[in-house]
């Protein structure tokens, strides 16, 4: 079988379409899935999410816990589906760089609390500029946006 150059080039462009595609429904699972799990346990622990919320000093612990359990998980499962992916990408950007000085001030803090807060803290901008790159990107075609 002869191959015309513009055949192979459409060959090529939809294998690496193909790949795209596959890489960015692997790369929203793995981003999301300790949001969807930690936001599935805080359904179930709400008093010691407020407790610890509480403990940061920020106001009305008690309505942030519940919320805090619906933004992770619910965040979580719609970027895991490729449902309104880039909005929720840039609220999980959001939601990992606003946790930062509340739990993870570590320039406040000393030796090994110093240490951990501080790879806590570069993980969230991490993963906030991971959602920025999936909300520039979009969902890819496995998903219910099909972007």
């Amino acid at each position: 079988m002869i191959t015309t150059g513009t055949a192979s080039i459409r060959s090529r462009s939809h294998e690496s379409q193909t790949m795209r595609d596959t890489l960015l429904l692997i790369g929203r699972v793995l981003l999301v899935v300790m949001f969807i799990k930690s936001g599935f346990d805080k359904f179930f622990s709400l008093e010691g999410t407020a407790a610890y919320i509480g403990s940061a000093g920020l106001p009305m612990p008690s309505v942030l816990a519940p919320l805090t359990a619906i933004a992770e998980f619910g965040l979580g499962l719609a970027i895991l589906i490729g449902y309104q992916t880039r909005i929720a990408a840039f609220a999980l950007a959001a939601f990992a760089l606003l946790t930062i000085p509340f739990f993870h001030a570590y320039w406040n803090m000393t030796d090994q609390a110093r240490m951990l807060n501080q790879i806590m803290a570069m993980k969230n901008v991490s993963l906030a500029g991971a959602f920025l790159l999936l909300a520039g990107a979009g969902a890819g075609r496995y998903s219910v946006d099909r972007s």
